[in-house]
């Protein structure tokens, strides 16, 4: 039986942002051990070339040095020794997100992918990880937040833990620092939450209410065989978002605004907000890290795994984060209802959908949804937020079909129990004949058109079939973000189809909308923005200037691009009708009364 491999990782640094490393391995190939590092992180799909990170390499054996040379932009290869053999690694740590390595006086996160090289021929070998302290004056108050199971560490201590093979060594984030605590059990499991960077906060309402939303998930799949302990790690930001999902931990990021103060006990839009992205990270338990697309069983983290099925992993997981709010009672009927009609919004504001299908999103997300542009509303669709309407179109169509007899419910039960308990890994058309095979529906035609298509979906018929009226109205401004009724006082501005965003001490063109006024007269993504009909144009007025006048009008809009000065004639139009309103119909029948109080629990 091979030795674990011995992995260190030390917060050696934090003022210069730098960890050091090492691996030792009993059992060197040979021929000369291979050693490689990620090029992506699992569930963030871009290649991010992560070995650009190590600024100091080395090999030793038996206190020598061994010679190592570099193969490729990922890979070291260790001359043959006979003796256990140690590779040494500085990872420069200043990346502040979910998915990176941070470091400094104040605090260490790192994802695994980013700090731990591959033994290549050897990655089904247990890992040993001791995680080492920054210098005692840098890091005396300090604790260690991480799902891995503590062979020598106590709760949250500094020490030694223990993981399966490399799969999973990088499957367990970490954070260290002056962490705040809280623990609350669900079905029997254990879960906590890690917060940096923010204490005035309500911890008791947050334990409870992610116990209530964790609760409901467990009752709809049933807990994981392997699922005995669960951790929510969370850096708390003046401004800040995401998430990464992990087999026993999810990395997340909020603004200190999200967390409900003390006292306070309705919930926020903010709030609401950062429940939603829990519930989001926490059905990635079961929907990507364990129910996966085949091409990720296992994953190839050297080079792009396409697959078409992002859509399913994070489209359908963005359509029940929202529905579990609603089902366990987190949030009313009619707030969810705000979210998905904000959801519908943003997708009928963007021409990219007619251009692109979320199969074809998937597939590119390695060099479009990653990678936005100044076209990117007008060339692609997001997996995300299409594909959860189409988690939700298709729910609709199989409850209408069936009488209620089946839902997209079913369809997930179905797939966890065939690629997720299995672990089998779903082929690129798995779930449509799951789907087939549930409810014995022939559903070639949804795919073809709203999958494998770029055809709108009938989502106004479909709701109204569980008793929710849909309405689409002007947008009222940049503002506006839909799910709401239009204020009596906001009547709807003229529309020129370009957004401005500041920077710095310049306004600037952002989205320039395919066949917009804007387009037509020439404008462009960049333009700093001076003026519109001689008055000043920021972001702070652009709403206001455009209610002062009406569709048809033409207006000169003065901008400087390449620091030229340039004059641009624009007819403004009307508002289309591109923002969306829920409401439960008053006038809704039992039948779909019945429907609706199926679908939200």
């Amino acid at each position: 039986m091979t030795a674990p491999h011995q992995y260190r990782i030390c917060a050696a640094d934090p003022a210069a942002h730098l960890f050091e490393v090492s691996v030792t391995v009993a059992e060197p190939d040979p021929a000369g051990q291979m050693f490689a590092v990620a090029a992506w992180v699992p569930g963030s799909y871009l290649i991010r070339d992560l070995a650009r990170h190590v600024v100091g390499i080395k090999a030793s054996s038996e206190g020598a040095e061994v010679e190592l040379t570099k193969a490729d932009k990922r890979m070291w290869q260790a001359a043959p020794c006979a003796a256990p053999l140690t590779l040494t690694a500085e990872i420069h740590a200043y990346d502040p997100s979910v998915r990176g390595a941070h470091l400094d006086t104040t605090h260490g996160f790192f994802d695994g992918a980013v700090v731990f090289p591959a033994v290549i021929g050897q990655e089904d070998v247990e890992c040993q990880v001791e995680i080492v302290p920054p210098p005692e004056s840098g890091g005396s108050a300090w604790r260690v937040a991480t799902s891995m199971t503590p062979l020598k560490a106590g709760p949250y201590e500094f020490g030694t833990y223990t993981v399966r093979d490399y799969a999973e060594l990088i499957d367990h984030p970490v954070e260290m620092g002056d962490i705040h605590i809280g623990e609350f059990e669900v079905a029997g499991t254990p879960h906590a939450i890690a917060v940096n960077g923010h204490r005035r906060f309500d911890m008791a309402r947050v334990c409870h209410d992610l116990a209530q939303l964790c609760e409901k998930q467990i009752n709809f799949l049933g807990k994981p065989k392997d699922l005995d302990r669960y951790l929510f790690l969370l850096a708390v930001k003046e401004n800040g978002y995401g998430g990464l999902e992990h087999r026993w931990s999810s990395a997340l990021i909020c603004s200190r605004k999200d967390l409900p103060r003390r006292g306070v006990s309705e919930v926020s839009d903010d709030y609401r907000k950062f429940l939603g992205l829990c519930s989001h990270e926490y059905f990635h338990l079961w929907n990507v890290k364990r129910i996966r697309p085949a091409r990720f069983t296992p994953y190839e983290l050297s080079a792009e795994s396409y697959t078409g099925l992002l859509w399913v992993f994070e489209g359908i997981t963005s359509y029940y984060d929202d529905l579990f709010l609603a089902r366990s009672g987190l949030i009313t009927e009619q707030s969810f209802l705000e979210l998905l009609g904000r959801t519908i919004t943003r997708v009928l504001r963007t021409p990219g959908r007619f251009r692109q299908s979320v199969e074809e999103s998937s597939f590119n997300a390695w060099i479009k949804l990653y990678k936005p542009d100044s076209n990117s509303s007008n060339s692609m669709i997001s997996y995300y937020s299409k594909g959860s309407l189409v988690a939700l179109a298709l729910d609709m169509t199989i409850r209408r079909e069936t009488a209620g007899k089946h839902t997209l419910d079913d369809v997930m039960k179905a797939c966890w129990a065939r690629f997720g308990e299995t672990g089998e890994g779903m082929p690129e058309r798995g779930l449509e004949s799951v789907a087939r095979q549930v409810t014995g529906l022939e559903l070639a035609d949804f795919f073809e058109r709203f999958v494998r298509g770029t055809s709108d979906l009938p989502l106004q018929g479909l709701l109204r079939t569980v008793g929710v009226n849909m309405v689409l109205r002007a947008s009222s401004g940049s503002k506006d973000l839909g799910g709401k009724a239009a204020k009596e006082d906001s009547s709807p501005s003229t529309w020129m189809g370009a957004t401005l965003v500041s920077n710095g001490n310049a306004c600037r063109f952002a989205n320039v909308l395919a066949g917009s006024p804007a387009e037509l007269a020439g404008i462009a993504p960049g333009d700093e923005a001076v003026a519109i009909d001689g008055l000043r144009l920021s972001t702070e007025n652009m709403d206001s200037r455009l209610r002062d006048h009406h569709a048809g009008d033409a207006v000169t809009i003065t901008v400087f691009r390449d620091h030229h000065l340039m004059r641009h004639r624009v007819t403004l139009a009307s508002p289309p009708d591109d923002t969306c309103v829920l409401s439960i119909g008053e006038d809704a029948d039992r039948d779909a009364e019945v429907q609706r109080k199926s679908w939200l629990g």
